[in-house]
Protein backbone atom coordinates (compact mmCIF):
# COMPACT_ATOMS: atom_id res chain seq x y z
CA UNK A 1 0.00 0.00 0.00
CA UNK A 2 1.33 3.17 -0.73
CA UNK A 3 2.35 5.79 1.93
CA UNK A 4 0.31 7.85 3.62
CA UNK A 5 0.24 12.14 3.59
CA UNK A 6 0.29 11.77 7.28
CA UNK A 7 3.42 10.25 7.44
CA UNK A 8 5.04 12.76 5.46
CA UNK A 9 4.13 15.18 8.01
CA UNK A 10 4.88 12.74 11.22
CA UNK A 11 8.47 12.45 9.27
CA UNK A 12 8.95 16.45 9.21
CA UNK A 13 7.70 16.99 12.53
CA UNK A 14 9.92 14.07 14.28
CA UNK A 15 12.67 15.98 12.22
CA UNK A 16 11.97 19.29 13.61
CA UNK A 17 12.13 18.33 17.16
CA UNK A 18 10.60 15.86 19.07
CA UNK A 19 9.24 15.71 22.08
CA UNK A 20 8.86 19.69 22.46
CA UNK A 21 5.33 21.25 23.29
CA UNK A 22 5.39 22.91 19.96
CA UNK A 23 5.86 19.00 18.48
CA UNK A 24 2.32 18.23 20.30
CA UNK A 25 0.41 20.50 19.43
CA UNK A 26 1.30 20.50 15.49
CA UNK A 27 0.95 16.58 15.78
CA UNK A 28 -2.27 17.10 17.02
CA UNK A 29 -3.17 19.31 13.88
CA UNK A 30 -1.43 16.36 11.47
CA UNK A 31 -3.80 13.85 13.49
CA UNK A 32 -6.87 15.91 12.44
CA UNK A 33 -5.41 16.82 8.88
CA UNK A 34 -5.00 12.96 8.71
CA UNK A 35 -8.59 12.61 9.02
CA UNK A 36 -8.36 10.56 12.79
CA UNK A 37 -10.59 13.53 14.12
CA UNK A 38 -10.27 16.56 16.14
CA UNK A 39 -11.66 14.60 19.55
CA UNK A 40 -9.52 11.47 18.85
CA UNK A 41 -6.23 13.79 17.98
CA UNK A 42 -6.50 15.56 21.72
CA UNK A 43 -7.04 11.85 23.37
CA UNK A 44 -3.91 10.42 21.05
CA UNK A 45 -1.30 13.75 21.46
CA UNK A 46 -2.34 13.87 25.15
CA UNK A 47 -2.01 10.25 26.08
CA UNK A 48 1.60 10.32 23.93
CA UNK A 49 2.73 13.01 25.79
CA UNK A 50 1.95 11.98 29.16
CA UNK A 51 3.77 8.45 28.04
CA UNK A 52 6.85 10.35 26.63
CA UNK A 53 7.13 12.45 30.00
CA UNK A 54 6.52 8.97 32.20
CA UNK A 55 9.13 7.09 30.08
CA UNK A 56 11.53 10.15 29.62
CA UNK A 57 11.38 9.56 25.49
CA UNK A 58 12.51 11.81 23.07
CA UNK A 59 14.02 9.91 20.22
CA UNK A 60 12.51 9.73 17.17
CA UNK A 61 11.94 5.78 16.70
CA UNK A 62 10.61 5.80 20.45
CA UNK A 63 7.96 8.68 19.93
CA UNK A 64 7.26 6.66 16.59
CA UNK A 65 6.68 3.05 18.71
CA UNK A 66 4.76 4.81 21.47
CA UNK A 67 2.64 6.58 18.96
CA UNK A 68 2.14 3.34 16.60
CA UNK A 69 0.68 1.48 20.05
CA UNK A 70 -1.65 4.07 21.00
CA UNK A 71 -3.27 4.42 17.76
CA UNK A 72 -3.20 0.22 17.85
CA UNK A 73 -5.69 0.36 20.99
CA UNK A 74 -7.86 2.65 18.54
CA UNK A 75 -8.35 0.44 15.47
CA UNK A 76 -9.96 -2.14 14.88
CA UNK A 77 -9.54 -5.01 11.91
CA UNK A 78 -11.88 -8.06 11.42
CA UNK A 79 -12.15 -11.47 9.41
CA UNK A 80 -14.71 -11.25 7.57
CA UNK A 81 -14.95 -15.10 6.01
CA UNK A 82 -17.98 -16.64 5.02
CA UNK A 83 -18.86 -20.27 6.70
CA UNK A 84 -18.38 -22.89 3.71
CA UNK A 85 -20.97 -24.97 5.21
CA UNK A 86 -23.33 -22.47 5.77
CA UNK A 87 -25.94 -20.06 3.82
CA UNK A 88 -24.34 -16.68 3.82
CA UNK A 89 -25.44 -13.42 3.04
CA UNK A 90 -23.17 -10.66 3.08
CA UNK A 91 -25.41 -7.22 2.38
CA UNK A 92 -23.15 -4.35 1.09
CA UNK A 93 -24.33 -1.38 1.79
CA UNK A 94 -22.73 2.65 1.19
CA UNK A 95 -23.47 6.12 -0.29
CA UNK A 96 -23.44 6.56 -4.71
CA UNK A 97 -20.22 6.80 -6.14
CA UNK A 98 -17.92 5.18 -3.19
CA UNK A 99 -17.19 2.04 -5.80
CA UNK A 100 -20.16 0.13 -4.09
CA UNK A 101 -20.94 -2.16 -6.79
CA UNK A 102 -17.44 -2.93 -7.67
CA UNK A 103 -16.31 -4.22 -4.31
CA UNK A 104 -19.14 -6.26 -4.53
CA UNK A 105 -17.68 -7.79 -7.38
CA UNK A 106 -14.26 -7.72 -5.85
CA UNK A 107 -15.75 -9.89 -2.72
CA UNK A 108 -17.19 -11.91 -5.02
CA UNK A 109 -13.97 -12.69 -6.74
CA UNK A 110 -11.82 -12.50 -3.45
CA UNK A 111 -14.19 -15.30 -1.62
CA UNK A 112 -14.66 -17.27 -4.20
CA UNK A 113 -10.52 -17.66 -4.43
CA UNK A 114 -9.99 -17.60 -0.76
CA UNK A 115 -13.35 -19.53 1.11
CA UNK A 116 -13.36 -22.69 -1.34
CA UNK A 117 -17.30 -21.62 -2.11
CA UNK A 118 -18.49 -22.18 -5.72
CA UNK A 119 -22.04 -21.65 -5.32
CA UNK A 120 -22.11 -18.05 -5.02
CA UNK A 121 -24.90 -15.52 -6.52
CA UNK A 122 -24.94 -11.43 -7.15
CA UNK A 123 -28.24 -9.75 -6.34
CA UNK A 124 -28.46 -6.54 -8.41
CA UNK A 125 -30.71 -4.94 -5.23
CA UNK A 126 -30.20 -1.64 -6.06
CA UNK A 127 -33.15 -1.45 -8.15
CA UNK A 128 -32.97 2.37 -7.96
CA UNK A 129 -30.49 2.81 -10.48
CA UNK A 130 -30.46 1.01 -13.47
CA UNK A 131 -26.70 1.80 -14.05
CA UNK A 132 -26.15 -0.33 -11.11
CA UNK A 133 -28.13 -2.97 -12.45
CA UNK A 134 -26.66 -2.86 -15.39
CA UNK A 135 -22.87 -2.73 -14.32
CA UNK A 136 -23.58 -5.81 -11.94
CA UNK A 137 -24.69 -8.32 -14.58
CA UNK A 138 -21.34 -6.85 -17.03
CA UNK A 139 -19.24 -7.68 -13.54
CA UNK A 140 -21.17 -11.17 -13.48
CA UNK A 141 -20.44 -12.12 -16.81
CA UNK A 142 -16.65 -11.39 -16.34
CA UNK A 143 -16.90 -13.30 -13.40
CA UNK A 144 -19.17 -16.15 -14.57
CA UNK A 145 -21.36 -15.45 -11.74
CA UNK A 146 -24.69 -15.27 -11.60
CA UNK A 147 -26.32 -12.06 -11.14
CA UNK A 148 -29.90 -11.99 -9.83
CA UNK A 149 -32.08 -9.04 -10.77
CA UNK A 150 -35.17 -7.34 -11.73
CA UNK A 151 -35.94 -4.18 -13.78
CA UNK A 152 -35.20 -1.01 -12.35
CA UNK A 153 -38.21 0.26 -9.54
CA UNK A 154 -38.71 -3.43 -8.40
CA UNK A 155 -38.78 -4.15 -4.63
CA UNK A 156 -35.22 -5.36 -3.53
CA UNK A 157 -36.07 -6.99 -0.88
CA UNK A 158 -37.56 -9.66 -3.20
CA UNK A 159 -34.15 -9.55 -5.46
CA UNK A 160 -32.35 -10.49 -2.33
CA UNK A 161 -35.02 -13.23 -1.19
CA UNK A 162 -34.77 -14.37 -5.01
CA UNK A 163 -31.07 -14.65 -4.43
CA UNK A 164 -31.50 -16.47 -1.65
CA UNK A 165 -33.61 -19.22 -2.98
CA UNK A 166 -30.98 -19.38 -6.02
CA UNK A 167 -28.54 -20.60 -3.59
CA UNK A 168 -30.31 -22.42 -1.54
CA UNK A 169 -31.50 -24.19 -4.21
CA UNK A 170 -27.40 -25.66 -4.80
CA UNK A 171 -27.38 -25.83 -0.61
CA UNK A 172 -24.43 -23.87 1.22
CA UNK A 173 -23.47 -20.82 -0.17
CA UNK A 174 -23.34 -17.04 -0.65
CA UNK A 175 -25.40 -14.63 -1.52
CA UNK A 176 -23.25 -10.65 -1.97
CA UNK A 177 -26.55 -7.91 -2.26
CA UNK A 178 -25.75 -4.48 -3.88
CA UNK A 179 -28.26 -1.86 -2.15
CA UNK A 180 -29.28 0.97 -3.12
CA UNK A 181 -27.19 3.88 -1.48
CA UNK A 182 -29.65 7.00 -2.03
CA UNK A 183 -32.92 7.62 -1.23
CA UNK A 184 -34.80 10.96 -0.69
CA UNK A 185 -34.52 11.21 2.92
CA UNK A 186 -32.58 9.71 5.94
CA UNK A 187 -36.29 8.23 6.83
CA UNK A 188 -36.32 6.47 3.20
CA UNK A 189 -33.08 5.22 3.49
CA UNK A 190 -33.65 3.67 6.99
CA UNK A 191 -37.50 2.13 6.14
CA UNK A 192 -36.23 0.89 2.85
CA UNK A 193 -32.90 -1.00 4.56
CA UNK A 194 -34.74 -2.17 7.85
CA UNK A 195 -37.13 -3.72 5.25
CA UNK A 196 -34.42 -5.92 3.34
CA UNK A 197 -32.95 -6.71 6.85
CA UNK A 198 -36.71 -8.13 7.42
CA UNK A 199 -36.26 -10.09 4.51
CA UNK A 200 -32.40 -11.39 5.07
CA UNK A 201 -33.37 -12.65 8.53
CA UNK A 202 -35.94 -14.11 8.03
CA UNK A 203 -34.95 -16.72 5.10
CA UNK A 204 -31.74 -17.33 6.74
CA UNK A 205 -33.42 -17.99 10.60
CA UNK A 206 -30.31 -19.01 13.34
CA UNK A 207 -28.38 -21.32 10.97
CA UNK A 208 -27.00 -18.91 8.34
CA UNK A 209 -24.45 -16.29 8.44
CA UNK A 210 -25.70 -12.74 7.66
CA UNK A 211 -22.94 -9.55 7.52
CA UNK A 212 -23.84 -6.13 6.64
CA UNK A 213 -20.90 -4.02 5.59
CA UNK A 214 -20.55 -0.57 4.34
CA UNK A 215 -18.08 0.94 1.80
CA UNK A 216 -16.70 4.06 2.50
CA UNK A 217 -14.84 6.47 0.35
CA UNK A 218 -11.18 6.62 1.84
CA UNK A 219 -10.57 9.96 0.45
CA UNK A 220 -14.01 11.69 1.48
CA UNK A 221 -12.30 12.16 5.29
CA UNK A 222 -15.12 12.92 8.17
CA UNK A 223 -18.08 12.92 6.11
CA UNK A 224 -17.67 9.04 5.98
CA UNK A 225 -18.53 9.26 9.63
CA UNK A 226 -21.61 10.47 9.06
CA UNK A 227 -22.39 7.65 6.68
CA UNK A 228 -21.34 4.86 8.85
CA UNK A 229 -23.77 6.75 11.29
CA UNK A 230 -26.78 6.40 9.23
CA UNK A 231 -26.10 3.20 8.42
CA UNK A 232 -25.48 1.90 11.66
CA UNK A 233 -27.97 3.41 13.29
CA UNK A 234 -31.23 1.46 10.32
CA UNK A 235 -29.44 -1.94 10.02
CA UNK A 236 -26.24 -2.59 12.97
CA UNK A 237 -23.05 -2.51 10.84
CA UNK A 238 -20.60 -5.35 11.12
CA UNK A 239 -17.69 -3.83 8.90
CA UNK A 240 -16.15 -1.58 6.72
CA UNK A 241 -14.68 -1.63 3.42
CA UNK A 242 -12.50 0.86 2.53
CA UNK A 243 -11.95 2.09 -1.11
CA UNK A 244 -10.03 4.38 -2.67
CA UNK A 245 -7.04 3.84 -0.55
CA UNK A 246 -4.24 4.79 -2.15
CA UNK A 247 -1.78 7.87 -2.40
CA UNK A 248 -5.08 10.52 -2.35
CA UNK A 249 -6.26 8.71 1.15
CA UNK A 250 -5.28 10.67 4.18
CA UNK A 251 -6.04 7.56 6.25
CA UNK A 252 -7.56 8.76 9.48
CA UNK A 253 -10.67 7.06 8.73
CA UNK A 254 -9.45 3.59 9.49
CA UNK A 255 -9.07 4.73 13.04
CA UNK A 256 -11.73 7.12 13.60
CA UNK A 257 -14.80 4.46 12.28
CA UNK A 258 -13.65 2.18 15.59
CA UNK A 259 -12.94 4.52 17.84
CA UNK A 260 -16.39 6.06 17.39
CA UNK A 261 -18.39 3.72 16.39
CA UNK A 262 -16.24 0.13 17.52
CA UNK A 263 -17.26 -1.03 14.13
CA UNK A 264 -13.91 -2.83 12.55
CA UNK A 265 -12.61 -2.16 9.17
CA UNK A 266 -12.62 -5.49 6.58
CA UNK A 267 -10.99 -4.59 3.97
CA UNK A 268 -9.20 -1.85 1.79
CA UNK A 269 -9.37 -1.39 -1.86
CA UNK A 270 -6.67 0.27 -4.18
CA UNK A 271 -7.59 0.07 -7.37
CA UNK A 272 -10.04 -1.07 -9.83
CA UNK A 273 -9.29 -4.43 -10.58
CA UNK A 274 -11.14 -7.58 -9.07
CA UNK A 275 -7.74 -7.94 -7.14
CA UNK A 276 -7.41 -4.93 -5.93
CA UNK A 277 -8.70 -6.06 -2.50
CA UNK A 278 -7.15 -7.27 0.59
CA UNK A 279 -7.88 -7.85 3.66
CA UNK A 280 -7.36 -5.08 6.58
CA UNK A 281 -4.25 -5.31 8.87
CA UNK A 282 -4.13 -3.33 11.48
CA UNK A 283 -0.47 -3.25 12.04
CA UNK A 284 0.51 -3.20 8.24
CA UNK A 285 -2.05 -0.02 7.92
CA UNK A 286 -0.47 1.92 11.07
CA UNK A 287 3.13 1.68 9.44
CA UNK A 288 2.09 3.17 6.24
CA UNK A 289 0.07 5.45 8.02
CA UNK A 290 2.96 6.53 10.13
CA UNK A 291 5.93 6.09 7.84
CA UNK A 292 8.46 2.97 8.20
Amino acid sequence: MAKLKFAQRLKELLGLGAGSDEFFDDLADGLVEGDVGAVAATEITDALRKRCREKHIDGREAIRAELKAILGTYGKAVSLAPDPAKLNVFLVLGVNGVGKTTTVAKLADYYRRTSGISNLVLAAADTFRAAAIDQLRIHGERLSLRVVGQERGSDAGAVIYDAIEAVKARGPGLVIADTAGRMHTKANLVKELEKIDKVVAGRLGESGVYKKILVIDATTGQNGLRQVEAFHEAVGLDAVVLTKYDSTAKGGIAIAVPREFGIPVAFVGTGEGYGDIAPFVLDSFLDDFLGE
